[in-house]
């Protein structure tokens, strides 16, 4: 086909397009024929991206902090995107499930081997003093890792391991949410009174929790993952992957950014210890009082009851 055949060839494509959708092909061609070219800077957004880091104050270091945790943000959309894919594919293949959960697990990946940018990236003194002005936010306050938990697992695995024994798939998803594991560090049980922190993250962010839950009760990963074929469930190569991605994120992930606030908030001697949101933050942080497992009946007995001993990773 020479270069005539194949523009020809395009621009039908291109009428039968136009024409599906109603659309007249010679004002859409004469649109494009006014349009500017694509730009790098035009299609990245670069200037609006690179103007969403506000310092609150003169402290350098305070922008390492702002541009990490909003590039985490960015990460997360994008396990987000993977996670709905695999969410909603009709009839799931083995094939485009695992290459989907590559994806994330290496989105994860990146952000568990990333915290040395925060260990090692910020003057402990910075840090202890820019960090006063950010109470009462804190990083508990991500919605984008909420939903990240609740498309992955079931929610009874993300229950509060205190309350999971009275409770099953049936529990209804106003009362499994406010029994959800990170309650505990925003919540006192005996009164039931909640902590600012947590009264503000649910004022904004409760409806569109409530809402995920009950969506992804039968299509979050693990519910996806029981829905291969038997054979496909079998595959080593994919429980392993199930399994690195489980771990990656509940232990490996989560002692990374411990270990991390250990070494500003503990080691350091400078403040009183307390986290910005004012969290029992080592309990509620730290996989072995928690116990989240996203994908439980892949572990043995041996693994469960030893999950999250490491101290450090």
């Amino acid at each position: 086909m020479n270069t005539t055949d194949n523009s020809e060839s395009i621009l039908n494509e291109i009428d039968l397009k136009f024409k599906a959708i109603n659309q007249k092909t010679d004002v859409q061609l004469e649109g494009l024929l006014w349009s500017k070219p694509i730009t790098y800077w035009d299609y990245i957004q670069t200037d609006a991206l690179l103007n969403l880091q506000i310092q609150r104050t003169t402290l350098p270091d305070e922008m390492v902090f702002i541009m990490y945790h909003q590039v985490n943000e960015l990460i997360f959309k994008m396990i987000l995107w993977e996670i709905d894919q695999i969410a909603d594919t009709e009839n799931i293949q083995a094939v485009f499930f695992s290459e989907r959960l590559s994806r994330i697990t290496r989105y994860f990946d990146m952000l568990a081997n990333s915290f040395s940018i925060m260990e090692n990236g910020m003057e402990v003194d910075q840090y202890m003093k820019f960090r006063n002005t950010l109470t009462p936010a804190s990083g508990f306050q991500s919605a984008q890792y909420r939903m990240i938990e609740f498309g992955s697992t079931d929610v009874l695995n993300l229950t509060d391991r205190r309350y999971r024994a009275g409770f099953d798939d049936n529990t209804d998803v106003e009362t499994s949410f406010e029994h959800l594991y990170w309650q505990a560090a925003g919540k006192d049980y005996h009164t039931g009174e909640k902590s600012y922190l947590l009264q503000e993250f649910e004022k904004k962010y409760k409806g569109q929790f409530l809402r995920q839950m009950s969506a992804f009760k039968t299509k979050n990963i693990w519910q996806k993952f029981i829905q291969l074929p038997i054979e496909d469930q079998q595959n080593s190569q994919l429980i392993k992957a199930m399994r690195h991605y489980d771990y990656t994120v509940n232990v490996t992930w989560v002692m990374q950014h411990l270990n991390t606030a250990v070494k500003y908030i503990l080691e350091s001697g400078k403040g009183n210890g307390e986290a910005t949101g004012g969290s029992d933050w080592q309990k509620y942080m730290h996989p072995k009082f928690q116990r989240r497992i996203f994908f439980p009946k892949l572990w043995t007995e041996e693994e469960l009851s030893n999950w999250g001993n490491e101290t450090s990773v």
